[in-house]
């Protein structure tokens, strides 16, 4: 059977600066950020991947994205060779992340169509497309203002509304979450309910347990750029709670480093 995502040996590592250095307090020039990544998602499938800030989930999905080439290993997303093919991985996906910006002097109505021409799609589709999400979102009352003048909760859906354009098969959400207040947050994690139910399959990022219990069918554990669990939801926290399994997990990686959690 043919996974709408397959991720093997993926590793990347960075070159740091002195400043970083500093800031890290490490005297290491080279920080590995992902090492040896492998998973599955399949068809329709909602991923969660679970780790704290710098555990290498933003690299990994940079690198299913066709943003970043990794150093060794490859993936593929419907059966098409990222590293081979990165330019066709882009314009089939959808990737939203809470650090995407959009530019500021632009309305959500023209950068919905200009992204909309971007990815190829009609424009009488790309009407209705966005007739659909700028309504799912409460978009329509600010659909002609500037970025610059949005609140962050509105940015962050027309973002999301832009990125969905194209109707992508598999969608890749990196925080959505984040910096978000609970009503916003909430209607991110809705749809994201609601595209499972579309049969869309969906990759995301982020360090809320609640929110990967709540949404996700399959998850993964990284710590250190490598995976420590992964699996089935009910089979992963078959013996625990996800915050439990977790924090088990985490103490065990500070303990073989010999650091102090």
């Amino acid at each position: 059977m043919e996974m709408a995502v397959s991720a093997r040996e993926l590793c990347k590592t960075y070159r740091l600066s002195a400043r970083q250095r500093k800031l890290d307090r490490t005297k290491d020039k080279v920080k590995i950020a992902v090492d040896g990544l492998s998973f599955d998602v399949r068809h329709g499938e909602i991923y969660g991947l679970l780790g704290p800030n710098g555990a290498g989930k933003t690299t990994t999905l940079r690198m299913l994205a066709g943003l970043i080439r990794p150093d060794s290993g490859d993936a593929e997303l419907d059966g098409v060779p990222v590293a081979r093919e990165p330019e066709k991985v882009r314009a089939s996906i959808g990737f939203l992340t809470s650090e995407l910006k959009l530019e500021e002097v632009f309305s959500p109505s023209y950068l919905f169509d200009f992204f909309a021409r971007l990815r190829d799609v009609a424009p009488s589709t790309a009407a209705e497309r966005k007739t659909e999400l700028f309504a799912r979102f409460g978009i329509d009352a600010f659909a002609e203002t500037k970025v610059a003048d949005l609140s962050t909760g509105m940015k962050q859906k027309a973002s999301l509304a832009i990125s969905m354009a194209h109707s992508p098969s598999v969608v890749i959400f990196d925080e959505p979450t984040n910096g978000l207040d609970i009503i916003t947050a909430r209607t991110v994690t809705d749809y994201i309910g609601e595209l499972k139910a579309q049969g869309t399959t969906v990759i995301l990022s982020t360090h809320i347990f609640s929110l990967v219990e709540k949404v996700c069918d399959r998850v993964g554990i990284i710590l250190d750029g490598r995976m420590a669990a992964e699996g089935p939801l009910a089979e992963v926290t078959a013996t625990a709670d996800l915050e439990t399994v977790f924090f088990d997990l985490y103490g065990k990686r500070t303990e073989a480093k010999g650091e102090t959690a």
